[in-house]
Formats: structure tokens, C-alpha cells, sequence
């Protein structure tokens, strides 16, 4: 398997300005082989958009079009040419699969995210330096951790530099054979994920929603409004504009160190999580809880949950997106016709149980995710009932969340 590891740099300002240098050939040579391709499809030619060919196309005019090529390494330019071929791969694909992927468009030096690798040539980790990375063409820059602690041995294959909110990063792509299976517990649970709640779990444990973005709206809301008073593409304005972006970066990591903390204490705990396949896209058309959606981050929960089972040994079990689980009584399995957002909690209308109704969904999705393990004389499957004593449990945890929450069953 391949791990990344994301380490953040600190570099000098002399090194900071090479960054960039590098980070900007790599956007020049996108740009430059973009505007030969459009050059060429406008006269009828056909042109391969593969990365070798078009690194062999930029090797062969890169001295007429970038006399300063050789001031930085090869690899940024290399960079370059995988982006546009990749995104080209991705257009083409997206055309025949229906997926909406766009036509390949310029970057913009005030827009895009700088960033450039390194997949050949001596870079990496330096053996006796563990708060060190070798950049060729750079030299050496000092890391706030320690590499040889987080890498254990592994071999670097790619190394990847970005730059977000005023700070670089390296992400290596490292060959991994140490991860270590975590103990085995022989648990199950269902995870009902939401925005009040971000997370509750069939046993009862919640995982709340720390509202991120919200808590830092108004700040937000005041440096954007700032921004907006400026003379765009001056100095001052400049200088608000990374502001802004520095605190977009500061809520995007609190929102990503909070689902790592959650997945991470779920992947120790339960041998095997079910969870949904929620339409995310279609959950942010409504107007009223996109943001609070967004904020949430259900596609990023659901990709550590993934990588992480698959390196702690642990099962992910995802169900179907239209099972009613929100809606089906987990006692007997009457399903409501309708159910309002604001109904809080779900009283069946058949056995009259009263319970919480993250809760209940939570159960229903545990019980869903155990089906195909049951099949009847036909070879159907079938919804295993809860036994008496898992539905009792259920109701006691309701009632105790539903005091913790301050909601009345």
C-alpha cells in the first residue's frame, strides 16, 4: 500500500521565493501547452494530450518559449505537463461516463493553488537530517517535524509541494508496509451522520458538530468585507486577499484535525462501521442547509473512514442511499409515510416506541448493513429483526441522549 504524509515546511525567505519560482513554471508550462492545443484543434490538427508527448513537445520549444527553463528543476515543468494531461484524461472520461468534468481552462497567478512535484532525482528525506527534505534545485528546508518519525523507513516515491494559507507543505507518497492492525474488538455499529449532531453512533455515543465555519462567519464575514474596499490587484489588496485565505485555511484544518479525531476513535473501537451513501450533491441544493452541509464535511469523513479500515484491518460497510432508515421504526419496522426535518423525534404510529430519531436511524443502518447476511426459503433478502433486548437498550440510550440534548421523548 501507499501512504501519504503531509509535512509542513519552513522555509527562509530566500527559499520561499524559489518555491514560488518553481511553482510558477509549473503553472507557465500548463498554460503554454494548453494555448498550443486549442492553437492546434483550431486549425484541424490532431494533437496528443498524453504527458509524454506533450513533455516531448515542451523539451523541443521550451528554449525559445522559456529561456529561464533551466532555472528551475525539471520536475516543475514535468508537473505541469501531468496536470494538463490529467485533466484532459479526466474531461474525456467525464464526456463518456456523464460526469460533469469541464474543458481544461488557463490558471490564473491570483487564483490557483501553487503547487509542483518531484517523482525522479534525489529528494526526500536526508538520512542524518530527520527535520529536514532535500529539494533539488533548492537544497535543504527545515521541517516542523520529524520526517523519519512520520516516514518509519518507507521509501519516498513523489514528493508534492502546495502552498495553503501563507504556508508550503510536502506531501509524500511513501511505499507503506508498516501499518499495524489495530486490536481486534468485535464490535458493530451503524453511523448516522447530520448536521445537528455530526455523528450518532447505534450504541448511542454522539459525536457533535462543532460548527466550524459558523463559529468563524463573523470574522470571516468582516475580513471579506474588508477585501471588498480594496483596489483590486494593489499591494493592500493583496495582502487582505491571503489574509482571507489564511482563515480559510485555519477552519478547513480545524474541520479536518475534528474528523480525524472521530474516525480515528471509531476505527479503534468497532470492527466494522456501516454507514450511508448519501447523495451529498443533490443534500446541498437546499438553500437553507448548504452550508451547514458543507461545513459538516460528510465526502471527507467518508474517505478517512475508508483508507483508515483498510489500514487498521476494519470493515466499511456503506448501504443503499434510498433505504429508509430514517423513516422505519427499528422496533417493528413500520415505515412512516413522512417524516419533517423538524421532528426530532420519531414516535412509531404502529408499536408507539418513542425514541430519538438520529438514534433510530443509527439502528436501522446497523440492521441494514447485517440484510445480505440473511435470506429467507427464496433466496431474498431479509431485514433481521432487533431482539427484545437490543430494542430495550435502544430505548434507555434514546431517553439518555435525549436528556443530554435537552429534547423530551
Amino acid at each position: 500500500m501507499h501512504k501519504g504524509v503531509k509535512i509542513a515546511l519552513d522555509p527562509s525567505p530566500v527559499q520561499i521565493v524559489l518555491l514560488r519560482k518553481h511553482a510558477g513554471t509549473a503553472r507557465f508550462v500548463y498554460n503554454h501547452l494548453l494555448a498550443y492545443i486549442q492553437e492546434e484543434y483550431d486549425k484541424g490538427n490532431k494533437v496528443s494530450t498524453n504527458f509524454y508527448q506533450l513533455r516531448k513537445h515542451w523539451n523541443s520549444v521550451k528554449a525559445e518559449a522559456a529561456p529561464w527553463w533551466n532555472e528551475c528543476s525539471k520536475e516543475a515543468a514535468s508537473y505541469g505537463c501531468e496536470s494538463l494531461s490529467r485533466a484532459f484524461a479526466n474531461f474525456f472520461e467525464g464526456r463518456k461516463s456523464g460526469r460533469e468534468v469541464g474543458y481544461p481552462r488557463f490558471k490564473s497567478k491570483n487564483r490557483c493553488r501553487p503547487a509542483f512535484a518531484y517523482t525522479t532525482g534525489s529528494f526526500g528525506a536526508i538520512e542524518d537530517d530527520p527535520y529536514g527534505l532535500k529539494f533539488p534545485k533548492i537544497g535543504r528546508i527545515h521541517t516542523f517535524e520529524n520526517v523519519h518519525h512520520r516516514l518509519k523507513g518507507a521509501k519516498v516515491t513523489r514528493m508534492t509541494i502546495t502552498e495553503e494559507g501563507g504556508r508550503w507543505y510536502a506531501s509524500l507518497t511513501a511505499e507503506a508496509d508498516f501499518f499495524k492492525l489495530a486490536k481486534e474488538t468485535r464490535q458493530k455499529v451503524g453511523v448516522d451522520l447530520g448536521v445537528r449532531q455530526l455523528a450518532v453512533l447505534s450504541d448511542g455515543t454522539v459525536y457533535e458538530n462543532p460548527k466550524h465555519l459558523a463559529r468563524s462567519e463573523r470574522k470571516l464575514k468582516r475580513e471579506q468585507k474588508s477585501l471588498s474596499r480594496k483596489q483590486r490587484g494593489s499591494n493592500r489588496y493583496d495582502r487582505q486577499r491571503r489574509k482571507v485565505n489564511r482563515l480559510h485555511a485555519r477552519i478547513r484544518h480545524q474541520r479536518e484535525d475534528r474528523i480525524h479525531k472521530m474516525t480515528t476513535d471509531m476505527t479503534e473501537k468497532y470492527d466494522e462501521i456501516v454507514i450511508e451513501d448519501l447523495y451529498v450533491k443533490g443534500m446541498v441544493r437546499n438553500h437553507r442547509l448548504a452550508k451547514a452541509i458543507s461545513d459538516a464535511g460528510f465526502g471527507k469523513l467518508r474517505q478517512q473512514l475508508e483508507y483508515k479500515c483498510a489500514q487498521r484491518g476494519k470493515k466499511l460497510t456503506v448501504i443503499k442511499r434510498f433505504e429508509p432508515t430514517s423513516k422505519k421504526c427499528s422496533h417493528c419496522g413500520h415505515v412512516k409515510t413522512k417524516l419533517a426535518l423538524s421532528e426530532r423525534t420519531y414516535i412509531c404510529e404502529a408499536c408507539g416506541m418513542v425514541m430519538d430519531r438520529d438514534l433510530n436511524a443509527a439502528i436501522n443502518i446497523l440492521a441494514a448493513g447485517s440484510a445480505s447476511e440473511a435470506e429467507n426459503g427464496r433466496g431474498e433478502d431479509v431485514r433481521p429483526s432487533l431482539s427484545a433486548d437490543l430494542c430495550e437498550a435502544s430505548t434507555r440510550q434514546s431517553l439518555e441522549l435525549s436528556l443530554a440534548t435537552g429534547h423530551e421523548n
